[in-house]
């Protein structure tokens, strides 16, 4: 009876800790997918292959059989208490190392195994770096549209994320002369997603360059560091005669935040990496703080046997010619309809114009035929959907004639 009376008590407070700080869910964060279970449900009441789900970019082509292969090889000949024992909590420092070698090689950096922290994927990696970069009432920039979740793990730390809306007029670049109004002395860093989620567009190396200009002029106005934070997990999704690159080179206090979830289609694996080179203001200050995070955060350490699978798996690549496939299918289909896209040149989104001012009625509109799709606002740009292109070239098939019904609809495309 005591140990009830007790449990009682602590339920209440956390009930009343509840009513009083209103701890909810956005309503953003809810519309980036429609429930699992409603999208279960209509491929139960149409087929599976009736139901058009553009909503999560989760890669559809399996991961590389050298994956598979890599990691039986390891359990096989690997000692057991290695493979799935603790490490430092950087990671292995053979695999660091060769994770350098391979960033060294590819984009002629020089970087050690010291610059390299294993992580627990890219949203582990970007909340490590936030949070041993981040003071209460820190300020982190964002051109928008923007992945919704930065909010959220800037907040994590008591910072604020700031975006920036950038422009179709200008390609979505980011809008440098706003970012630059926008810096003040409590600017403590800048996000950059590229190849961009959910646009789907690369940033130029001439954008890059000019950005790093105006980060370097405003660190010099303010007397601080301005940390340049690269998130990239859509890396070696590129198109159309588009190279990787790695941003380091441009700007010196650029710290690097990757995931294999991507390249190497193990997003439920929960695997990446960041890098701070020795360039970095504070650098080994910064290292430190990344490390003891990902320690404090409660990850740890990221997984022991897939850091180990992936240090072998360095130079394998998803199948992109299947996901360029799907992107050129769509891309071409849907402007035939009427429907005015953003021509992707990297990740596997789709960024469409709402031909609804509203877009959560195109939205709505869109699952009377099954077609499900994201609304802009969910990543901070109203008027437009992201349609993500990971799935079957079946799916993107037969979602064009449902496409076709929901053009017609909006007096988009007639024969």
């Amino acid at each position: 009876k005591p140990q009830i009376k007790l449990l009682s008590e602590i339920a209440k407070v956390f009930q009343d800790h509840h009513t009083k700080y209103k701890i909810i869910i956005s309503p953003e964060y809810k519309q980036i997918r429609l429930n699992p279970a409603d999208v279960e449900q209509l491929k139960e009441i149409f087929g599976a292959e009736n139901v058009y789900d553009f909503s999560i970019g989760n890669p559809y082509f399996p991961a590389p059989e050298s994956v598979k292969t890599a990691v039986f090889d390891i359990l096989n000949t690997t000692d057991p208490l290695t493979v799935h024992g603790y490490m430092p909590n950087d990671g292995f420092p053979a695999v660091r190392q060769t994770v350098a070698e391979y960033i060294n090689e590819t984009f002629g950096d020089d970087i050690s195994g010291d610059n390299i922290v294993m992580t627990v994927g890219a949203a582990g990696g970007m909340n490590a770096i936030l949070k041993a970069l981040l003071n209460p009432g820190d300020e982190v920039l964002v051109p928008a549209p923007y992945f919704l979740e930065y909010g959220h793990y800037v907040e994590n730390y008591g910072g604020t994320l700031v975006p920036v809306l950038s422009k179709e007029e200008d390609g979505f670049m980011p809008d440098i002369p706003a970012l630059a109004a926008a810096i003040n002395a409590n600017t403590k860093a800048m996000i950059l997603n590229n190849p961009n989620n959910p646009t789907g567009v690369i940033y130029p190396v001439e954008v890059i360059q000019a950005l790093a200009a105006m980060l370097e002029e405003k660190s010099k106005e303010f007397g601080q560091p301005i940390y340049l934070i690269s998130d990239e997990p859509y890396r070696e999704l590129v198109y159309d005669g588009n190279q990787e690159d790695f941003l380091t080179k441009y700007y010196r206090n650029t710290i690097v935040g990757y995931s294999f979830s991507k390249s190497l289609s193990l997003p439920g694996e929960r695997i990446g990496y960041v890098v701070v080179p020795d360039e970095v203001e504070n650098a080994d200050q910064v290292i430190d703080g990344i490390v003891v995070s990902n320690r404090t955060l409660g990850f740890v350490n990221a997984p022991s046997l897939l850091q180990k699978a992936v240090a072998k798996c360095l130079d394998e690549k998803t199948n992109l010619a299947f996901y360029d496939e799907n992107r050129k299918m769509l891309y071409e289909g849907l402007q035939k309809l009427g429907f005015h896209c953003i021509k992707p040149e990297g990740a596997f989104y789709m960024w469409v114009k709402s031909p609804d001012a509203d877009e959560e009625k195109f939205v709505a509109a869109g699952k009377k035929y099954n077609i499900i799709m994201v609304k802009g606002s969910a990543f901070g740009c109203a008027g437009y959907v992201r349609l993500a292109y990971c799935v079957s070239h079946e799916t993107v098939k037969n979602a064009l004639t449902a496409f076709e019904k929901l053009a017609e609809d909006y007096g988009l495309y007639t024969e």
